[in-house]
């Protein structure tokens, strides 16, 4: 698939070889294959390329790892995983908080992928934190399910919630600001979420224990 988008496109932009366009920073998820031979499962921000005047991409999709993660060792030993695109937010909090493996790439709740291959291109420290740059490059790719985009706010809490929910125990985040916002999306799940993001959300409950955390 193959394409581009005009400036200021919503949509964004498709990179040849990628099953959706990407803009800004596009959250996936991506599995890939650890020494057990078994698939971990990993929250993963896809970095959309620049456009030219024209609006075609110039330049590859990137993508973060952050420390000795799995998704670091795994990118770095095997090279490569499937990045998948998907809307079911129990799918995001699993991947971003919790270790979770299983036995095929490509994850039941996928709407699409893409087979990568990652190529580390650069690498800066932060604190003891080394932040490696990769280089995503499709090999294959399918389109699973087409759906008609909706926007629920209950969704992007929850997304946003595992971000902050992931920083609770770095030394460099303030965590009476990070359970401030858990508090805030926690009310807007509850107020703007489906079924499915309230059920996320407990399990942000269940995987930090954020509410009984000491506020001071």
């Amino acid at each position: 698939m193959s394409g581009g988008a005009a400036d200021g496109d919503p949509a964004g932009v498709a990179p040849d070889g990628w099953p959706a366009p990407l803009r800004g920073v596009t959250e996936s998820v991506v599995t890939t294959l650890g020494p057990n031979d078994r698939w971990n499962v990993a929250a993963l921000g896809l970095h959309a390329p620049e456009t030219d005047a024209d609006g075609m991409p110039e330049g590859p999709v990137t993508a973060r790892t952050y420390g000795r993660t799995r998704t670091w060792r795994n990118f770095t030993e095997r090279g490569g995983g499937v990045v998948q695109f998907t809307v079911d937010p129990r799918t995001f909090v699993d991947a971003a908080l919790t270790v979770r493996e299983v036995d095929e790439p490509v994850l039941p709740s996928a709407d699409a992928w893409v087979e990568v291959d990652a190529e580390e291109v650069a690498a800066e420290t932060e604190g003891d934190t080394t932040i490696r740059t990769w280089e995503l490059s499709p090999v294959e790719s399918a389109v699973v399910t087409e759906r008609v985009p909706t926007v629920n706010r209950g969704f992007g809490a929850v997304v946003d919630a595992t971000v902050a929910a992931s920083r609770l125990d770095v030394p460099a985040f303030d965590t009476g600001e990070l359970l401030e916002r858990l508090e805030y999306f926690a009310d807007v799940v509850e107020r703007c979420g489906g079924p499915a993001e309230r059920e996320a959300f407990a399990r942000i409950d269940e995987a930090t224990g954020w509410r009984e955390r000491d506020r001071s």
